[in-house]
């Protein structure tokens, strides 16, 4: 006797999803078959490629079969693939957007009718988008390997049912029980063949296998990678990229690629407008290249094709000169797969140069997605880290827009002998930096490197066209040489020894908090700054460090000091007359933590600390 279905309850916020998709406010309703013949199509590549090591899994010619009964308002979509179990069930459709179900929640809230299919696509919440057209789903699947079937069932009320059922061979079977036509809100019949076949027309054509209704196959399954690419159009581009993506949104540049030589390949290669959730995410599950071997898909994890700072971009590898039994091992080891990939990496920055020179406007559509993903190839880790420095973009003080390196370089003054930098959390902070003081005096350009990663690859002492990539915050910053060819960051020897004083006494002062104390002519309108020396980890990756949850101690860092401020000068003077004041030590650590709010950009007026330490020495002075 068969056991009756368990109901299950979704989590809070997975049914207020549900609700949302319900009552969605997504115009765009037939995409939803799409959806469901992407992942179909995705469950043959599963069973085609696990055939070839277990051929007893082989289940014949491999197809989507779409079933209609318009009495009944139902349209089911069957696939032979590789089916799930019981588990695999819950987990994929018990849950929706796993790890991002609150973040999408937050992003559709905040979001604009128009840019609600776009969430879709980044938060992988496809299948559900039958609920727009459906009033209850049912799925029978059975895994292949496996007798047992699974029924799931939901009519999107924040619940569903779970139980045992039979299917006589593996694949899933996919029913959805139709809502009224309702041309107002956008609902076709999906229960008439005409429909039905201009949707997979339209999505689906290129499909590897044949989709069928009433003994018809309505796709061309025409392997678009491998036509000429002056044959294939622009709408043809932008829907085989959603059926590889699964993505909702149009791809921003797309790249074709033909290998030849010992071997043969071709590629065809999309970078997305749009990041999803996840990209910072290497465990997630993120969709690749896929890599199709003599028409038989292998695999589609961006982890063997492609370095991880290129891992946004999707679309297809083909050749049919590797072997069908390519494993994830093997890929790792094969010298054709590592040649193959060389060229693709190749190929995309050239392919990212070409659209930074010529199509400005998409390529910083491109960093403004992407930027900080691109920037990890600069560890020096993986290829080609000098090529991406060309295609580095950040902001400058040279004015509001964002500018490359090649154009800082093409900016420099006559004797400048660096490209200058500040690291930071915002832009607005490092607009506050003392340490931007001397090189604004001088006349030279600062960039602004703002994502956490600049903090990593900077370190590795970058040089372009020649020119060291300095940080203006370090200690010993070379600003090039005046006139007459005294370094122009040089204190002269007389103010040196008239500072001689303070400057033991500060660094007896603050000798657990600073390494040392010295005079700075960087400096035009601060009293002091914090600067690091070769190898120091920055104020803001201090920072960053923290806020991850590490236990990081302050750094010690070189207290510089302006000693033409009025400040210094009173402190000078109220030293000289009161060496052994206990006050001393209090103003001291003022100083200090003034410099340390200025390095960290969190004080909106770091003036005030300065004006307050004024005012004690003052009223000291005053006292005595």
């Amino acid at each position: 006797m068969t056991e009756p279905p368990e109901r299950h309850e979704f989590q809070a916020e997975v049914r207020e999803l549900l609700d949302l998709m319900i009552h969605s406010l997504y115009s765009h309703k037939d995409i939803f078959l799409r959806e469901l013949i992407s992942n179909a199509s995705d469950a043959l590549d599963k069973i085609r490629f696990e055939a070839l090591s277990r051929p007893d899994l082989a289940a014949g010619e491999l197809t989507i079969t779409l079933e209609i009964d318009p009495a009944a308002r139902t349209l089911t979509v069957h696939d032979n693939g590789i089916g799930m179990g019981r588990a695999e069930v819950v987990e994929n459709l018990g849950t929706i957007a796993r790890s991002g179900t609150r973040e999408f929640l937050r992003a559709i809230r905040e979001a604009k009718a128009a840019a609600a299919p776009e969430l879709i696509g980044q938060f992988g919440v496809g299948f559900y988008a039958s609920f727009m057209v459906a009033d209850r789903i049912t799925v029978v699947t059975r895994r292949a390997g496996t007798e047992e079937a699974t029924r799931w069932e939901s009519t999107g009320d924040g619940s569903y049912t779970l139980g045992a059922s039979e299917r006589p061979a593996a694949g899933t079977t996919v029913t959805l029980h139709l809502k009224p036509q309702d041309e107002e809100d956008g609902l076709n019949d999906y229960t008439q063949t005409r429909v039905l076949k201009d949707i997979v027309k339209r999505y689906s054509d290129f499909v590897t296998y044949p989709i069928r209704l009433q003994g018809e196959t309505l796709n061309s399954m025409k392997a678009i990678w491998a036509r000429d690419k002056d044959a294939v159009t622009e709408d043809e581009h932008r829907e085989f990229y959603k059926h590889v993506s699964h993505d909702w949104n149009d791809p921003l540049e797309h790249v074709s690629v033909h290998m030849e030589g010992s071997f043969e390949a071709r590629a065809l290669l999309y970078i997305p407008s749009k990041a999803p959730f996840d990209l910072h995410d290497r465990a997630g599950g993120q969709r690749g290249l896929s890599l199709y071997v003599k028409r038989v898909f292998i695999m589609d994890d961006w982890r063997e094709l492609l370095p991880p700072h290129l891992r946004f971009v999707r679309g297809v590898v083909s050749s049919d000169d590797l072997p069908l039994n390519v494993s994830r091992e093997i890929l790792q080891k094969n010298r054709q797969i590592q040649a193959i990939r060389k060229y693709l990496v190749r190929r995309l920055l050239a392919a990212f140069k070409e659209m930074k020179e010529q199509r400005a406007d998409r390529y910083r559509t491109l960093w403004a997605e992407f930027g900080a993903v691109l920037k990890e190839g600069l560890l020096g880790l993986e290829e080609e880290p000098d090529r991406l420095l060309e295609l580095v973009l950040a902001a400058s003080t040279d004015g509001p827009a964002l500018t490359s390196l090649g154009e800082y370089v093409g900016r420099m003054k006559s004797g400048q002998p660096a490209i200058y930098y500040l690291t930071a959390a915002s832009r607005e902070a490092a607009e506050r930096s003392p340490h931007l003081e001397a090189v604004r005096a001088r006349g030279y350009e600062v960039l602004f490197f703002l994502d956490p990663i600049d903090e990593l690859w900077l370190r590795m002492r970058r040089e372009f066209e020649g020119k060291p990539l300095t940080s203006v915050s370090q200690g010993g910053v070379d600003l090039g040489s005046g006139e007459d060819g005294k370094k122009e960051d040089s204190v002269p020897e007389e103010v040196g020894e008239r500072f001689k004083a303070l400057l033991l006494a500060l660094r007896v002062a603050l000798q657990d908090e600073i390494k040392d104390v010295r005079l700075s002519a960087r400096l035009t309108s601060s009293p002091a700054c914090l600067v690091g020396e070769p190898g120091d980890l920055s104020a803001h990756i201090e920072d960053l460090l923290r806020r991850s949850g590490r236990d990081v101690p302050q750094a010690k860092r070189v207290l510089e000091v302006n000693p033409s401020h009025p400040l210094l000068m009173r402190l000078v003077a109220f030293h000289a007359a009161h060496p052994d004041d206990e006050r001393f030590r209090c103003y001291a650590e003022l100083l200090h933590g003034q410099a340390i709010l200025a390095e960290g950009g969190t004080l909106s007026d770091p003036a005030a600390f300065s004006r307050r330490l004024a005012e004690l020495l003052v009223e000291a002075t005053a006292e005595r």
